[in-house]
């Protein structure tokens, strides 16, 4: 390998030519190309290109005479950067070129010395529009991290800087933050895991950073005060948002966000359930949040995990007024009841996915006069309302009391019903049996279905999988009730392009051959003990 072959993989990569017996000289690149398709790429293009025949429709292409833009448009197709990296290598003209087209920089553990280190990349990459640092892994004998001086020059050096990922990066402060004030054209900052940043420091960026849309703030330890939130939603720039882990910042925070609930459109809230500083179980404590109206006509996609859900308040009041919301995740929220879920079905008809994870615990109140729970009222609601749902995930977390499904079978249908689900996915669902599989044979729509720790499933109902009209990708992960003899129908038939069978102890590796194109299997029965 060497550079007689770093040309002609180029261009293999972009025209998807059949390269021979490429040369490699002194003073020009010449590869012999079969077939006119370079031709017509470069009509395509616009641009001349000197291509010489030969014979038998193999033509010379002198790479030294081929214009810029041509050049320009074939480094732009390399995605990986091995690829980019042996391309600039071959001359002295490709290195030129990439050099100022290459816009994302990914750097780690192998960035020794730091922060000399990435001045000389950010000298020799002037156009960078997306940097990543990562320090996953990271240990003291692999040379010291990127600090607060490392931010200040890639604020010097990186003017058009549009996105900036920081993982792991446990010596960055707040004064380097406040370095990366000068990238006016910052528009995306995510950050994970990073302990010495402090609210001060994502003020002091926010205000300096006027275009800032996306932020990511992920087990940002140390991020207490959020009069940035505030600044952020004074502005109305905010349409990214996403606060996972952080130990001191709860539901309650987000209503600082006043107006720019207006322009948000995705948000993702995850409470770390280990450190929250108020355990909240029942409906006293949940009471005493703020009463408050959050406007959210621009929300497409939300996600709440391990939540508190004050009735008629702040984020149930979210739920109740998304009007363009296309995706929505939640995950053991406490409190969320019928009638949050009948509003949000009633005010967004665009719901296209839907994914609910309850704990098992929570059916114990239909033993009791507790209305926080969900039910089949939930799922009807959206199935009357939301005609383009086309994806649905319901899954009960472990417990104690499984025998006591919130959602039923007749709810779960009533969605094949009326939407046109396209994918499945259950888990741990007792309600859901083998009755429920030859429901699913009238699912026009289905195309995926995912079926995990669903137990009353057995080999009668994995047999009626052949009738499914347009099912092409079937996932089982640990099913105890189903075995060879249920995937025996599939062997052959050709129906299914896919298919994941994982810690099911009844299946064999030579029960899946053969019942799908593409087949999948691992068994790790660890989790049976």
């Amino acid at each position: 390998m060497g550079e007689r072959t770093r040309i002609p993989s180029l261009l293999k990569h972009i025209f998807g030519l059949f390269l021979d017996n490429p040369v490699r000289t002194l003073d020009r690149s010449v590869a012999f190309v079969r077939s006119d398709r370079l031709r017509r790429t470069a009509d395509v293009l616009r641009v001349r290109v000197p291509i010489f025949p030969l014979h038998f429709g193999i033509y010379v292409i002198s790479m030294d005479c081929l214009p810029d833009q041509l050049i320009w448009e074939i480094l732009g197709k390399l995605k990986r950067t091995a690829d980019r990296n042996s391309a600039s290598l071959a001359c002295k003209r490709l290195y030129e070129l990439e050099r100022e087209q290459r816009h994302l920089l990914r750097v780690g553990c192998g960035l020794d010395p730091a922060n000399e280190a990435l001045a000389s990349l950010c000298i020799r990459f002037p156009n960078l529009l997306k940097v990543e640092i990562t320090y996953s892994g990271w240990m003291s004998r692999l040379g010291k991290q990127l600090d607060d001086q490392g931010l200040l020059v890639l604020a010097n050096h990186c003017t058009s800087l549009v996105d900036l990922s920081l993982s792991f990066c446990t010596f960055i402060t707040d004064c380097g933050l406040g370095h990366l004030a000068s990238c006016k054209h910052l528009r995306a900052l995510k950050l994970n895991f990073t302990p010495r940043i402090t609210g001060c420091g994502i003020l002091s960026l926010a205000v300096g950073c006027k275009k800032l849309a996306t932020l990511h703030l992920i087990r940002c330890l140390n991020v207490s005060s959020v009069e940035w939130l505030e600044y952020l939603g004074k502005v109305e720039t905010l349409k990214d948002l996403a606060i996972m882990k952080c130990r001191a910042i709860g539901e309650g925070d987000l209503a600082r966000l006043g107006s720019g609930w207006r322009k948000l459109e995705k948000l993702l809230f995850e409470v770390d359930v280990n450190y929250r500083y108020m355990k909240v179980h029942n409906l006293l404590a949940v009471d005493r949040w703020q009463r408050q109206t959050i406007p959210c006509e621009s929300m497409k996609e939300l996600s709440l995990m391990n939540c508190i859900i004050s009735p008629g308040r702040g984020l149930s009041c979210v739920l109740g007024n998304c009007e363009k919301l296309e995706k929505l995740h939640l995950e053991m929220c406490i409190g969320v009841r019928d009638c949050d879920m009948i509003s949000l079905a009633q005010k967004s008809r665009n719901l296209k996915s839907l994914s609910l994870r309850i704990t098992s615990d929570m059916s114990l109140s239909a033993l009791m006069d507790n209305p926080i729970r969900l039910t089949d009222e939930s799922l009807k609601a959206i199935a009357q309302n939301c005609f383009k749902l086309e994806s649905i995930k319901l899954s009960i977390s472990d417990g104690e009391f499984p025998s006591f499904p919130s959602f039923t079978l007749t709810g779960i249908l009533t969605l094949f019903q009326k939407c046109p689900i396209r994918v499945l996915t259950l888990d741990h669902v007792y309600s859901f049996s083998d009755y429920g599989m030859v429901a699913l044979c009238y699912g026009h729509c289905l195309e995926t279905l995912e079926l995990l720790k669903c137990q009353e499933i057995s080999d009668e109902g994995l047999r009626h999988i052949r009738h499914f009209p347009q099912l092409r990708t079937l996932r089982l992960s640990k099913c105890l009730g189903v075995t060879d003899a249920g995937l025996k129908p599939l062997v052959g038939l050709q129906k299914l392009e896919f298919l994941v069978v994982e810690d099911c102890p009844q299946i064999s590796e030579e029960g899946v051959q053969g019942a799908a194109t593409f087949v999948s299997y691992k068994q790790d029965l660890r989790w049976m003990y």
